[in-house]
């Protein structure tokens, strides 16, 4: 998201994986190599000689609420099938997914709607409180839009003791979990069906998800080895029903078609249900989950340094993004202060990546009040520019991208990104930001904040006599052609060069030449970058300050002076008397007046306003008060 106001499609909730290191029994599974193998060998994967089939149910479901599942519901009601779909009731009435009126025509065509969570989180990386929010929560707002919801899946497939207590105290009836089932996949030493009842109501057994590495005689098998075998209960997990062959958890309509067909002409000793009718038992009453509590003071955000990890990542922080490109997220040891979030960005076209606070119900974003202002803050280092990306959440607890920040200058080492959101709008509740990646790149993030604006604590005010420009010296290297921090400006007409010399320097190695040529009028200088608060001088509104730059000079040149007012726009403030040219260094300063009420910082620097060559280096801003003699 390159500039504000311009909404892009967020992939949320994540989708599904095969990740069965986060589930709560151990399960025996064998590679690919090694399932064909035993098949060739005849040991597995190949049906006992023909016998009666045994019964078996088959229960196609569908995870998520994508849109395009209405092609498989499609074919499904010209063969009078009926499927359980599971839907995020956060994301119904987004960009790809369900809208309300297509979740109930699935339902009024018989279809079972069951529960995935409010905004699909992994349920065993949550406090109890908001894990218990997301299950019931969810089922309340399934049942309150007039829906039968008495089946769950677990997301990620992802469980244990304490979620699947949850799962049963909000209500339902059962929950899904996958790669308990055998396939050519995975799990050749597991049970070719899920028993009737199952033996753990609320994480049953089921194969993989269908990926787009399943064949029709992969579909077919998963029917076949339950009929030829002990029979049972087979789940079926689908994802996208579409014809995109790049996404892992797709499959096309036609391959859907031949299947849905084929299941239609099983013996009757195979039959189609949805979970619920399969599972049985009563509709339980509803149960909320625990309120959110309302926002605190101090810092909102949870976790802000990234140090407390679960199951490996930071709690509390998502992976986000859009678009299409190659993110790598990791945490690093190399933080600010301990550790640190990563984002490595490959292959880019458009789009962004970012680590956020969780898109939950509360248990983990930040909580916001309608009408308020918040000041946010982190510190981050970056190869190219970045800059915060925010989402708000309301109604159900749907999230919605909200506003972009202006861009930050890439960073060598970290500083500081600061900005003032917007008022937040009606209705909304939390939020939710990160610094964002949209270029080929690495950004490395750490010590996030949000204040509420009417109650943010005044920064830590600089020592007494601390100069306050960074990089002073212009020694450390920017990821461009001038030094970290600092940046070229000017106006008119007329031809600047900038170099970075590497010897010449007033004191250390490195000092900044400007030359000025086809010159007609305007100026050119080396200013403090004009951003939001990481690299330029921080000022108070009222204070006098002194600045000071050593130069050389073929031509006159003064001190441009700017100021960052309080609605965060850089304005153009005065000028210095001019200085004499200086064939040697010679140390130039100048006394601003009184700062002007609502502003924050103060750039400047040495200008050109002809032809010539100027060399500048150890630029100093001091309070006046407790600022050392000249």
């Amino acid at each position: 998201m390159k500039t504000t106001g311009c909404e892009p499609v967020e992939e949320l909730p994540p989708r599904e994986g095969a990740r069965r290191g986060l589930l709560r029994r151990a399960k025996s599974l064998v590679t690919v190599a090694a399932a064909l193998a035993l098949a060739v060998a005849g040991l597995a994967m190949s049906p006992p000689a023909a016998h009666a089939a045994a019964p078996t149910v088959v229960s196609l479901t569908f995870d998520d609420g994508h849109a395009d599942q209405l092609a498989a519901a499609q074919t499904m009601n010209s063969l009078g099938l009926k499927g359980t779909f599971y839907v995020t009731s956060g994301v119904v009435g987004t960009p790809n997914y369900f809208t309300l009126a297509q979740v109930q025509a699935l339902a009024a065509a018989g279809h079972e709607i069951g529960g995935h969570t409010v905004t699909h989180p992994d349920l065993t990386t949550l406090p109890s409180d908001e894990a218990t929010r997301q299950v019931c929560n969810d089922r309340v707002n399934l049942s309150n839009w007039g829906f039968r919801v008495t089946s769950f899946a677990h997301p990620f497939a992802a469980a244990n003791a304490g979620t699947e207590a949850i799962v049963r105290n909000c209500g339902y009836n059962s929950a899904r979990g996958l790669g308990d089932i055998r396939t050519r996949f995975s799990c050749g030493t597991c049970a070719v069906g899920e028993s009737i009842p199952p033996a753990d109501p609320y994480y049953t057994a089921a194969p993989d998800q269908v990926e787009n590495t399943w064949t029709l005689a992969d579909l077919q098998r998963s029917v076949t080895q339950a009929e030829n075998g002990a029979g049972g209960w087979v789940q079926l997990t689908f994802h996208h029903i579409a014809n995109n062959p790049s996404d892992s958890i797709t499959i096309s309509p036609t391959l859907f078609n031949q299947f849905a067909n084929w299941l239609k002409t099983r013996p009757a000793t195979t039959t189609v249900k949805t979970v619920d009718q399969v599972i049985g038992g009563t509709v339980k009453p509803l149960v909320s989950g625990p309120a959110v509590p309302p926002p605190g003071t101090g810092n909102l955000v949870k976790n802000p340094g990234f140090e407390t990890l679960t199951n490996g990542a930071p709690q509390c922080w998502q992976q986000g993004g859009y678009g299409t490109n190659t993110p790598t997220f990791s945490t690093v040891n190399q933080g600010r202060t301990g550790r640190g979030a990563q984002v490595v960005m490959r292959s880019y076209t458009n789009g962004d990546a970012k680590w956020l606070p969780s898109l939950d119900l509360g248990g983990c974003s930040p909580a916001g009040t309608a009408g308020h202002s918040y000041n946010l803050g982190m510190w981050y280092k970056s190869t190219v520019p970045t800059q915060f990306a925010l989402y708000y959440r309301s109604g159900i607890g749907s999230w919605t991208y909200w506003t972009s920040s202006p861009w930050f200058a890439a960073a060598t080492t970290f500083q500081k990104a600061t900005w003032t959101t917007p008022a937040l709008p009606a209705g909304a509740s939390g939020i939710s930001f990160g610094l964002n990646i949209f270029s080929n790149g690495s950004l490395v993030t750490d010590d996030a904040e949000m204040f509420d604006a009417a109650a943010t604590p005044p920064p830590p005010q600089p020592a007494a006599g601390a100069n306050l420009v960074q990089n002073a010296g212009l020694e450390t290297a920017g990821t461009g052609t001038l030094p970290q921090c600092w940046q070229a400006a000017g106006f008119g007409t007329n031809t600047p060069t900038y170099t970075t010399l590497a010897s010449g320097a007033h004191s250390g190695t490195k000092a900044v030449r400007l030359v000025m040529s086809n010159y007609s009028n305007g100026d050119s200088k080396l200013l403090p970058a004009l951003d939001s608060g990481s690299c330029a001088p921080p000022a108070i509104a009222g204070k006098t300050y002194s600045l000071r730059a050593w130069y050389t000079s073929t031509a006159t040149t003064q001190f441009a002076v700017y100021y960052r007012n309080s609605a965060g726009t850089w304005v153009y403030w005065t000028s210095s008397p001019w200085l004499a040219p200086a064939a040697t260094y010679t140390q130039a300063s100048f006394t601003t007046p009184a700062l002007p009420a609502g502003a924050t910082a103060i750039s400047f620097g040495l200008n050109l306003f002809s032809n010539g060559t100027l060399i500048t280096d150890d630029y100093a801003m001091y309070d006046t008060v407790g600022a050392p003699a000249l």
